[in-house]
């Protein structure tokens, strides 16, 4: 019977895409306006609009795709656009707490105004360094304070003359001692002495000491008069000061309330600014005292005394800002996003003062868009957990975050949180996004705008359009060659091939940027004006030739025989198996000997690779899938009773997938029905448990892997590959391969069935299930079947026997 194998194979024009550049209706991309708009990710500009819209603090978004698809260029161009359109922030600014100078106040301006406040505030500190001296050096301010002191000196000498008077009529005078006034008894104008006093009579010493404790009383009374009247002259001088320094510097504020008379916190600020001015009055009254100085102490009212806690700290300037504010904090630490509060080093302590409070990531992007990296946030501690405390809460409150760690408590600033309003985006991988939703229950209220990109789109006529504005646009960014059209149609080639689809371009952009780089680099290195195709696969080799060292090391001990790989002749149980090398950025196809071997036993399909633990879960399932495909097929009339081992040969490293689950029962039938199978074809593909074919991921690379070893040895037009035909929309093989094809040196075979390979592998007819069960005589299924059924019934004499020993 002759076997159709013609009518497996893949025809020449499904090998490969070929764009063709008379699509393109220019002769170089300079003549091409640039790519304005976002290509090839509709659903994910349509949730992004979608997430800007919403206003609800939920609504965060979180950008996911794999890198290289355009995820951040795309949205700083969408924000880019929108945020023109949209009012400035205001600015914000810190100013002292009078009160609790450790939590310093907030306070907000229109944009600009923050600039022209702190200039002013400034300029109050220079004026009140110069005018508040300058009043207690005045001659008003003498003049006041002496006639003030003259009052009250008068009262205070009045005083104690009528209380001198009046102990002179009782017969006593006052004299002053180291403890102050007493009150001496005379006679005849002397004070008495002690003598005296005891020669007086019983009776007049007790008349003397009666007088003398009245007088007492009385003196008592005029010195609590007097230092009545010294609090009343304090207090005096108090009020006249402050009356003379309000008159001095008043103005100075009355000029300012009526700059921002339209900011009630403004104005509060500034009648505290007063009140602070006027309490602190004894520290700026001059004092002649000598004091020692002594570096890093202060001596109260020797030092000279300080304005800076009148100053503004103009955290946030937004007086240049044009709409709302677009920024990305490519290093989110916990000080870069919220802020932090410097310290300086005096004699061995750490001071600070609200000066010192500098703004983050936030406060910048308050009123408009934070873009984030979702990696380099979860990376950075304290970082994630803050910032959906600040989303929760709505306020940027700058924190001691290492305050909770420390076993001593100190005193540090707690300046006022601010009102956050900020759309925050955040640029993840889909793990992590999966992650996030799946272990962390806050993430799903905060970033409710899924925005996912996608790693290609349509192979459309307009999309290839938009491929060369694409590179159009960085050509003309990076200053770049232009290209022509048929350079162009190249890159939407190699684009195809990328993701390996016919019917789809690759959305890896970075990935394309870079060959458009590199193709520009070898066109100029050629002094041509153009780029055109030969450059693009220029650069394409060139960027293979920096990463194939490994390849070419297997494709040597291939070729020297050190790694066993047949493709000429026939043999039973032995097939050429193909598989995928990934090392980083490049990925490789070679081929792989897999052999099996069946015998008498119970023990059923046995995994070589799986017994050593160098086989993985879902090449472990491939495998077993075979049991159920030899159970499902020739097992309905007789138990299935064999032993077999397959193994992967000269393999010493782990084996995963399921792409070689066809290739092992190609063998495994190949030895149960005692057929050889030619080695000059190689197989890939994965099956199921009714026969089916099923389609496997790296078929490019596989075919122009096993494609090279033929090459090396001779293409005699006898070798080929066998794929799933479902792959075949996948092929975008080398111009060489398509070239071998062409010649009729080389065959790529599209099968559906497990039958239809081992026709094209062994040249013998699968066979036809006969209406009595059996199967085409001399077909591999035929022969499968009977060498089973004579395993099965050579297992039971051997346990008749047994049994009657």
């Amino acid at each position: 019977m002759t076997i159709p194998v013609d009518s497996w194979r893949v025809a020449i024009e499904d090998l490969s895409w070929q764009c063709d550049p008379a699509r393109f209706d220019f002769e170089t991309t300079a003549n091409l306006p640039c790519l304005e708009e976002t290509l090839g990710q509709e659903r994910a500009l349509a949730a992004i609009d979608f997430g800007l819209g919403m206003e609800d603090s939920g609504y965060n978004i979180f950008i996911l795709g794999e890198p290289g698809t355009g995820r951040s260029s795309a949205i700083r161009k969408i924000l880019g656009r929108r945020a023109v359109s949209q009012p400035v922030p205001d600015d914000w600014c810190y100013v002292n707490n009078f009160q609790d100078n450790t939590r310093p106040l907030q306070i907000n301006l229109l944009a600009g105004n923050g600039r022209k406040i702190h200039r002013d505030m400034e300029n109050l500190v220079v004026r009140l360094a110069e005018e508040i001296p300058k009043v207690f050096e005045s001659k008003e301010y003498e003049k006041l304070k002496n006639e003030i002191t003259g009052e009250f000196q008068e009262k205070n000498r009045r005083l104690f003359q009528e209380m001198d008077e009046s102990a002179s009529e009782q017969g006593f005078i006052l004299q002053r001692s180291v403890n102050g006034l007493v009150l001496v008894p005379v006679r005849d104008g002397n004070p008495l002495t002690q003598q005296d006093f005891e020669n007086l009579t019983a009776e007049e010493r007790s008349d003397l000491d009666a007088r003398g404790t009245v007088l007492q009383g009385r003196l008592n009374e005029v010195h609590r008069q007097a230092r009545d009247l010294e609090k009343e002259l304090r207090l005096a001088m108090s009020t006249m000061e402050k009356a003379v320094l309000l008159a001095s510097v008043g103005h100075l504020f009355e000029e300012l309330c009526e700059r921002y008379a339209a900011y009630p916190k403004v104005i509060d600020y500034f009648d505290n600014c007063k009140k602070d001015i006027l309490e602190r009055i004894d520290e700026f009254r001059p004092n002649e005292e000598p004091a020692i100085k002594l570096p890093g102490f202060k001596f109260g009212s020797n030092e000279r005394p300080t304005f800076e806690r009148y100053k503004i700290n103009l955290l946030l300037d937004n007086h240049e800002q044009q709409g709302a504010p677009v920024i990305y904090e490519a290093n989110p630490t916990y000080f870069n996003l919220f802020g932090r509060i410097d310290h300086l080093i005096e004699m061995g302590n750490a001071v600070t003062n609200f000066t010192m409070i500098k703004a983050g990531a936030l406060h910048r992007a308050n009123g408009g868009y934070l873009i984030l990296d979702c990696r380099e946030l979860l990376l950075s501690p304290f970082s994630y957990d803050a910032l959906k405390r600040a989303i929760r809460n709505r306020e940027i409150k700058i924190e001691d975050v290492t305050e909770q760690y420390r076993f001593i408590a100190t005193v540090s600033l707690k300046p006022e949180a601010i009102p956050l309003n900020c759309k925050i985006i955040i640029i993840g991988t889909p793990e992590l996004y999966y992650l996030l939703h799946h272990y962390d229950p806050d993430f799903r209220k905060f970033f409710k705008t899924k925005a996912e990109f996608d790693g290609r789109m349509d192979n459309s006529q307009e999309n290839a359009r938009q491929y060369a504005s694409f590179v159009a646009a960085k050509c003309s960014e990076e200053t770049l060659l232009p290209f022509a059209a048929d350079g162009v149609a190249r890159i939407v080639e190699y684009s195809v091939r990328l993701i390996a689809d016919k019917k789809r371009l690759s959305s890896r952009f970075l990935d394309i940027a870079d060959l458009i780089r590199e193709a520009s680099f070898f066109a100029g290195r050629d002094t041509a004006v153009s780029v055109a195709r030969k450059h693009v696969d220029l650069a394409g080799e060139a960027r293979i030739y920096r990463s194939n060292q490994m390849e070419q090391r297997i494709q040597e001990l291939i070729d020297e025989g050190t790694l066993l790989i047949d493709t000429t002749e026939a043999v039973v149980g032995q097939v050429n198996g193909l598989s995928i090398y990934q090392l980083a950025d490049y990925s490789f196809g070679r081929p792989s000997r897999v052999t099996v071997r069946t015998y008498l036993g119970r023990s059923g399909v046995i995994n070589i690779e799986r017994e050593v633990k160098l086989s993985g879960p879902i090449h472990d399932k491939g495998v077993l899938i075979l049991t159920g495909f030899l159970g499902d097929r020739f097992a309905q009339d007789k138990p299935l009773s064999l032993a077999a081992t397959i193994c992967f040969e000269q393999s010493y490293s782990g084996v995963e997938g399921d792409s070689a689950s066809s290739t092992e029962l190609y063998a495994l039938l190949s030895s149960l029905a005692n057929v050889p199978i030619r080695q000059g074809i190689a197989v890939t593909g994965s099956v199921n448990q009714r026969g089916q074919i099923q389609p496997i991921g790296g078929a490019n690379e596989k075919i122009e892997g096993f494609f090279a070893v033929c090459k090396n040895r001779g293409l005699d037009g006898t070798q080929g590959v066998i794929i799933p035909i479902q792959n075949v929309q996948n092929l975008m093989l080398k111009e060489e391969v398509v070239a071998a094809v062409r010649d009729q040196l080389f065959t790529i075979w599209a099968v559906a069935s497990i039958d239809e390979g081992m026709e094209i592998l062994t040249g013998v007819s699968a066979g036809v299930r006969q209406e009595d069960g059996s199967w085409t005589a001399e077909s591999i299924n035929a022969r499968v079947d009977s060498r089973l059924r004579q395993m099965f019934e050579t297992l039971k004499r051997a346990g008749d026997s047994k049994d009657k020993e």
